[in-house]
């Protein structure tokens, strides 16, 4: 008893359409062999063949057959029982009884099956109505485009947001560096000045204290000729001194405490008196009118030591005051009663 088989696509009574017969092979179709173990090793080799042959037709159908065989009527098939004996099992087949669920055995129901063009869509986009794996896969390949692409972007956005920031940031440390340099130069010139205020109230402070201790050399006067002025009325060529103008009989005082070095009468420079400071600084008091110490009398600051007049080699009555070292060298006397606090 042969068994019979159907396969899709044939079409029987359909005009224009090729038609399958039944196929039922006889002794005259298989070839004749010798030898029961050679049947055997047909018979199996058959059996593989028609295996291989069963998975070709399922890999056709997966590959585009079935789209082209649905609306076709099935195609019955003969096979002699020696064959059909020897197929396999379909679901025994690699990746083909996943294929089949039990429901259909069950209750008889035929398998659905979908266009082969909706392979590879997912549920999201079947979801959204999407029916063609190609355009499918076109927006798929777009939107990871696209998603390169807003990377790419972010990427440089990103690049420029952080050069714009370390711009800004470079920007903002040199302006705090400037500020901060310039800070510095108003705070040291602060100090500076402040240094120059403190030096100049402690100097104001020690001529106010020597301003204590030392004393304009009269009053009531006039300066009428300066240290080192030239002219033909002094001997040297030029003064020696600091002349104070003022009538004869005033009070002339000791600038400073010392001792009398030597009063009497002295030449052009008339009676002269000369005290000697502490330090070996000697001060000449010239043409004088009268002398009121001795010598090696101790004296302090402001006391009358003698009266103006006009004796010496003088045009009128005045006070020639000359200052010396302690080496005799000749010094400006209107610079170093300045020194000493004394507005002259």
């Amino acid at each position: 008893m042969a068994a019979t088989a159907t396969l899709p696509g044939a079409d029987f009574g359909v005009d224009g359409e090729r038609g399958w017969d039944e196929w039922n092979p006889t002794e005259e179709t298989v070839r004749p062999v010798r030898g029961k173990h050679r049947v055997a090793k047909q018979r199996n080799g058959l059996a593989r063949s028609s295996a291989v042959l069963g998975v070709g037709v399922i890999a056709a159908v997966g590959a585009g057959g079935m789209a082209s065989a649905q609306g076709k009527p099935p195609v019955s098939i003969s096979l002699p029982d020696s064959i059909a004996d020897n197929l396999p099992d379909a679901k025994s087949l690699p990746g083909v009884g996943a294929l089949l669920s039990d429901k259909s055995e069950d209750d008889g129901a035929a398998p659905a099956t979908a266009p082969l063009t909706t392979a590879g869509i997912t549920t999201a986009e079947a979801e959204q109505g999407t029916t063609d794996a190609g355009e499918a896969l076109r927006a798929r390949i777009l939107q990871q485009a696209e998603q390169q692409q807003a990377a790419a972007a972010a990427e440089a956005r990103e690049a420029q947001e952080k050069a714009a920031a370390e711009k800004a940031a470079a920007e903002a440390k040199k302006q705090q560096d400037a500020a901060e340099a310039k800070a510095a130069a108003e705070k040291k010139k602060a100090e500076e000045k402040t240094k120059e205020e403190a030096r100049k109230k402690a100097e104001a402070l020690r001529l106010a204290k020597l301003a204590a201790s030392y004393a304009v050399p009269t009053t009531s006067y006039t300066i009428t000729s300066t240290y080192g002025q030239a002219g033909t009325m002094w001997s040297s060529g030029h003064h020696t001194g600091l002349d104070f103008a003022a009538p004869t009989g005033t009070p002339v005082k000791a600038v400073h405490g010392g001792t009398i070095k030597s009063a009497g009468w002295s030449g052009s420079y008339g009676y002269r008196t000369v005290l000697e400071l502490e330090d070996g600084t000697e001060v000449w008091y010239c043409h004088q009118s009268s002398i009121g110490v001795g010598v090696g009398q101790k004296v302090s600051t402001g006391d009358t030591i003698g009266r103006v007049g006009a004796t010496g080699n003088v045009t009128g009555p005045h006070l020639h005051l000359e200052i010396h070292t302690a080496d005799g060298t000749g010094v400006d006397p209107m610079g170093w009663l300045r020194s000493k606090g004394l507005n002259i």
